[in-house]
């Protein structure tokens, strides 16, 4: 993949900066499920095993459009990490950006093991690509670590901007993403596409290029053309209240998912936490689960959807990423992976 690896990385000494995926959920000040952080574990522990100095973990939680916004603090990871990494942690808190400096002086003045800096997105800087604040995030590290392959689909300044300054490398996990889902499939290539997001289908003219099959389910048949005559594409019909898909359109994508080598997941079928609407979404995602095909699946509210029927286990491969998985598999690479390369 010509990525730099963790192993060819030095880290004896150096304080690394690690770009994490720490969009978790938080309901009352609580991490309702912490499955991204766990994955982030590995990474952070090798560093140290290797002699890291220092830790200045960043990542961004929701969509706060630049500004500062309580709810999608970070703050709330700061006892997840003290009770699983280290009680060695200083919380760098939010200043306005002309007074960045002052950011970048706590994070160097800081002896402790681990340091978390506030949600990046509350600068609008970060997700306009600013590189000269790329260059301040950088400004106490020595090395920098991407492990957040579910943000790499972004052209983001901690993700592009970071490697053009600092030595770089892949995560373990962002290692492990990129391998598999680089995998040659076995045919017949099925991939199953839903939820409520109309974006996914910009995928679609990608995924026709290695899929044999692409089921279409959720809210996205609403979007697409009702003439459209494609052998490649299945449209699902939805029930009157589009909270699920019909009996019929079910059977049909159990039929498609018997005869697959290789079945790509992304989205839940219907709106499964209703008891009224999980029809879809369960009898699919189980028929998934029960094939002998190479199963992949992707994204928060699919992997919400396979904790919720306990199927984890059926899964070949589970990807923390929804849109970035997608867009790599349609395009075979992302801004964050062409960082690294660079």
């Amino acid at each position: 993949m010509n990525t730099k690896t963790l192993e060819q990385l030095d880290l004896k000494g150096k304080k690394v900066l690690v770009r994490a995926d720490l969009d978790v959920p938080i309901a009352g000040g609580n991490i309702t499920d912490v499955t991204r952080l766990e994955t982030l574990l590995p990474t952070l522990n090798y560093i140290c095993d290797k002699g890291a100095k220092q830790i200045i973990l960043v990542g961004h939680m929701g969509r706060p459009q630049g500004k500062k916004v309580d709810s999608l603090s970070l703050k709330p990871l700061e006892n997840y990490f003290r009770h699983h990494f280290t009680p060695e942690i200083c919380f760098v808190d939010y200043q306005p950006y002309d007074l960045f400096y002052q950011v970048t002086e706590e994070i160097s003045k800081c002896d402790k093991r681990l340091v978390i800096l506030e949600n990046l997105r509350f600068w609008p800087q970060e997700e306009s690509n600013n590189e000269e604040f790329a260059k301040q995030l950088a400004y106490s590290a020595e090395a920098f670590v991407n492990e957040s392959f579910a943000a790499s689909h972004r052209s983001h300044a901690s993700l592009v901007g970071i490697p053009k300054v600092l030595p770089s490398a892949g995560g373990r996990r962002f290692i492990k993403e990129v391998e598999n889902l680089s995998k040659v499939f076995q045919k017949p290539v099925l991939a199953i596409i839903s939820g409520l997001k109309k974006d996914k289908l910009q995928y679609l003219e990608g995924f026709k290029k290695f899929c044999d099959k692409i089921l279409l389910g959720g809210r996205l048949p609403e979007f697409v053309n009702e003439d459209l005559d494609d052998p490649k594409v299945l449209v699902a019909r939805l029930n009157p209240d589009k909270e699920d898909i019909t009996i019929h359109s079910i059977e049909k994508f159990e039929e498609e998912i018997a005869s697959a080598g290789t079945i790509i997941l992304a989205g839940p079928i219907g709106k499964y936490e209703d008891g009224g609407h999980k029809l879809g979404t369960e009898r699919v995602f189980i028929a998934v689960s029960r094939s002998s095909a190479f199963k992949i699946a992707g994204g928060g509210d699919t992997l919400s959807a396979i904790h919720a029927f306990n199927i984890e286990k059926a899964f070949d491969w589970i990807s923390t990423g929804g849109g970035a998985a997608l867009e790599f598999l349609a395009n075979g690479t992302l801004p964050g992976i062409e960082a690294l390369r660079k």
